[in-house]
């Protein structure tokens, strides 16, 4: 029997080890690019890495997006079925600070992996997914985004994805490569970075819990999202490369939560009330109710809550759902878990992660 080979870039990210997983089953069989760096950052995949079970069907190649020959190289000696381009400088915030950086892995990496399949002679056999991105549609243009919904990005970073997005149609049109991109909306997980929002409000929860913090700072909690599970999308994006013919595809829930709607949903699963006060940067959160004996870190009327300038961004992206009906009919794709589920399962999560934090830091 004949096993697919893939290639995942990006692959100690959320989106690659969750990819990694869902194409291992499979019976794929999966290559990653890590970059070399001086400190390891394999924790999302590591419990792929010591199965043993995924022994001569699990590679690590040292790689990065910006050296097109060691890309050229490694995907004529694979010569991968499949290659998802899931790396990036993703946090839209970092990219007003790194511009520079930012355009050049995102669009030049992105170029560099499209042509080592043409200069590989490739076009026929290597499959490619570009993963794109909701905030391509910035200032947005309709109350819902869809495929056809112009794009006003407002971001460095959603910038240099829109030239992903538009070099990825170019080599499908001119080369005839099977090369796709999904729009992907929000998608979050108990492994996404710590700084990304969803993430930050989960983990700030969790220190303030065990007494290792006392408030959690917040930028703009009026930004309306539509948030879904990094593991329901990541079967998408296969999808995407098992349909007929490359296009283009929104991946969304279709729903849509503000970030305030987040905080407060995280607090009624821990059953812990809290009450808002004040507007624009004086906003606060206050704990009103608790267990005591399950909480003897909190005090009433503790503030849990304040807002800071600094991380409001430049240029705000207050209103974005995604319009997935074409690939919901085309692909039969609807997302698995709604934002409560999501919830549930970061909060647990990062509880847990902290909990053991803090027993480890009093050893």
């Amino acid at each position: 029997m004949k096993f697919k080979k893939a290639l995942i870039t990006g692959i100690t990210g959320q989106d690659g080890s969750y990819l990694a997983e869902f194409l291992l089953k499979k019976k794929y069989i999966v290559h990653g690019i890590k970059r070399k760096s001086s400190s390891f950052n394999t924790s999302r995949i590591d419990h792929i890495y010591d199965n043993k079970s995924y022994k001569n069907k699990f590679y690590l190649h040292y790689g990065d997006l910006l050296d097109p020959n060691s890309l050229t190289d490694l995907i004529n000696k694979i010569k991968p079925d499949e290659i998802y381009n899931l790396a990036a400088q993703s946090h839209v915030g970092v990219s007003f600070q790194l511009p520079n950086y930012t355009t050049q892995v995102n669009s030049l990496g992105t170029l560099n992996l499209l042509h080592a399949i043409y200069d590989c002679g490739l076009e026929s056999k290597t499959k490619f997914y570009q993963a794109s991105t909701s905030e391509l549609y910035g200032e947005i243009q309709e109350s819902r985004q869809s495929e056809k919904t112009s794009f006003y990005p407002k971001s460095p970073y959603a910038t240099s994805k829109l030239f992903a997005y538009w070099i990825t149609k170019n080599y499908r049109e001119s080369y005839k490569i099977f090369a796709s991109n999904g729009i992907l909306f929000n998608h979050e997980s108990p492994r996404r970075g710590e700084t990304f929002v969803t993430r930050k409000i989960t983990m700030g929860i969790s220190k303030i819990i065990y007494g290792l913090d006392k408030c959690l700072y917040l930028g703009n909690i009026y930004s309306l999202r539509d948030w879904g599970h990094a593991r329901d999308y990541v079967e998408m994006c296969w999808k995407v490369l098992q349909y007929k013919k490359p296009d283009d595809f929104v991946i969304a829930t279709e729903k849509q939560y503000s970030v305030k709607y987040f905080v407060d949903e995280c607090f009624k699963y821990l059953r812990i009330k809290i009450k808002w006060y004040g507007n624009g940067l004086k906003e606060y959160a206050k704990i009103v109710s608790f267990d005591y004996k399950k909480y003897p870190f909190l005090k009433k009327n503790m503030i849990i809550i304040r807002i800071s300038r600094k991380y409001f961004r430049p240029n705000e992206v207050n209103n974005l759902i995604g319009n997935a009906s074409k690939a919901k009919k085309l692909l039969k794709w609807k997302p698995k878990t709604n934002i409560y589920q999501l919830i549930k399962e970061m909060m647990d999560a990062d509880l847990e992660y902290t909990r053991k934090s803090q027993i480890k830091y009093k050893l």
